[in-house]
């Protein structure tokens, strides 16, 4: 299977080691990974602030870079909603039906990370070992837009050393939004202020979720409040091995 790793431009520019971890991991399971080094932004910023006919040079440019490939993965739930959501909208828009056959062909081949693993290559344990107390947030892309259900704690069930402890109000949105938590930061920092008071009420040491983007929000937030709580992508605990000295 030709494997190629969308790396996303948040992750590239904030989270290298995620993207570096997603590799890791695949290639423990024996898969060769390549990195398109054309790939950019896949639009979802431009699209979410209205700048839709901007967006659309984006969605060309994916699928001429990941054009070939069998699969592509992200550590990302909302880019990875983004491409196979919302491209095929622009290209209808921007009237080119070439680029509507293009994304057609390209789109379903996306995959988020946890995607990939369980329903793509059919695995859940990944030889990972990470001796910590975690507790996952589904972030909600991950929930609501691409439906992973319990894809990722799955595969953290099958993590060695783990203790694996519940969310409560898992589903509760952390208030960050993309630009929401700066239009509307009353609300968004209210509603940081419940997922943290449960993340904390879990005695975890370390939030887990599929998107660095909320991580960084509540992460951000508890930082500022000293919890003691630290932050890591799933892809990151997984890569993690015994001989990690994490």
């Amino acid at each position: 299977m030709r494997i190629a790793l969308f790396i996303t431009c948040f992750n590239d520019t904030m989270f290298p080691e995620t993207g570096k971890a997603v590799v890791t991991v695949l290639e423990r399971l024996g898969h060769q990974v390549e990195f398109p080094l054309g790939q950019t932004c896949c639009g979802q910023m431009h699209f979410n602030t209205g700048y839709r006919p901007e967006a659309t040079p984006l969605v060309r440019n994916f699928t001429e870079v990941f054009a070939g490939y069998d699969a592509i993965v992200t550590p990302s739930a909302s880019c990875a909603g983004m491409v196979r959501e919302h491209h095929a909208v622009l290209a209808e828009e921007s009237g080119e039906a070439a680029l509507g056959r293009q994304v057609a062909a390209v789109a379903p081949r996306v995959h988020e990370f946890a995607e990939l693993l369980v329903d793509v290559l059919g695995v859940t344990d990944v030889g990972a070992y990470f001796p910590h107390r975690v507790t996952y947030h589904p972030t909600c892309h991950s929930l609501r837009g691409l439906r992973l259900g319990d894809k990722p704690v799955r595969l953290l069930r099958a993590v060695r050393g783990i203790d694996l402890v519940e969310l409560p109000a898992a589903d509760s949105c952390c208030g960050f939004g993309g630009t929401f938590a700066l239009k509307n930061a009353a609300t968004s920092t209210a509603m940081l202020g419940d997922k943290i008071r449960n993340v904390a009420a879990t005695g975890a040491d370390v939030l887990c979720a599929a998107d660095n983007s909320c991580l960084l929000h509540i992460g951000g937030g508890m930082s500022r409040l000293q919890t003691g709580i630290g932050t890591l992508h799933l892809a990151e605990i997984l890569a993690s091995t015994e001989g990690d000295a994490r």
